[in-house]
């Protein structure tokens, strides 16, 4: 048995990892669109009827609260192992605590004196949300949206203990074996998992500092 990381190895199955890459890329951006859907969603119902707030969060905290392999062996029975589906009502609820707790807080922070200018301007409730309080909350809610995409991808890599791909199978299926050859695969995808978290928390803050440029100037001075 050679120790140390098998290069070649890496060189002869790059059609593999890329495609195991692509997977977990996929993975992740389903489970955010969806979650995002949904804390949007709540945190606008939380922002109608304030009370809600308590109990959406506790139940969302709930959810978040279940450890990831407790909360795959409670849904394989309902939605089959080794399927899409039980992955990703996995994925989704790990992002509703997050995403709609930085949603609502975003909306909240939003100063009452822009609010009570759009309404003095004529502006409906619902103009008043889109071209007031979202773009003054969006520095919270991205914020939101980078924790929740780094949480995601890092959790996508337990989705092949259920037989799903992604990074996690080069980890749990083949990088098992206590050779160089499982050493080296398991390197690989927990390198590249890390990678990925980095590269898209980089490119959410990039996207953030876009958007959002006074909340860059208001923090300079």
């Amino acid at each position: 048995m050679n120790a140390g990381v098998r290069l070649e190895w890496i060189v002869d199955n790059l059609d593999l990892i890329g495609e195991k890459l692509l997977e977990h890329i996929w993975y992740a951006g389903i489970a955010m669109v969806i979650g995002l859907v949904i804390s949007g969603a709540l945190a606008l119902l939380i922002r109608s009827r304030p009370g809600l707030y308590g109990p959406i969060v506790g139940f969302t905290g709930t959810l978040y609260a279940i450890p990831s392999l407790a909360l795959f062996a409670l849904l394989t029975p309902l939605t089959g192992i080794g399927t899409l589906l039980t992955a990703q009502i996995a994925l989704v609820s790990y992002t509703l605590l997050i995403l709609t707790r930085n949603m609502v807080e975003g909306l909240r922070a939003v100063p009452p004196d822009a609010i009570e200018a759009a309404r003095g301007m004529g502006y409906s409730s619902t103009q008043r949300l889109l071209r007031v309080e979202l773009p003054l909350a969006l520095p919270i809610i991205l914020a939101g949206v980078r924790i929740a995409t780094v949480t995601t991808i890092g959790l996508v890599t337990v989705t092949a203990l259920i037989g799903l791909g992604g990074l996690g199978y080069l980890i749990v299926t083949i990088g098992t074996s206590r050779s160089s050859l499982g050493l080296t695969q398991a390197l690989t995808g927990v390198v590249l998992a890390v990678g990925l978290a980095v590269v898209a928390d980089l490119l959410l803050l990039a996207l953030q500092r876009a958007l959002t440029p006074w909340s860059r100037e208001r923090t300079a001075t």
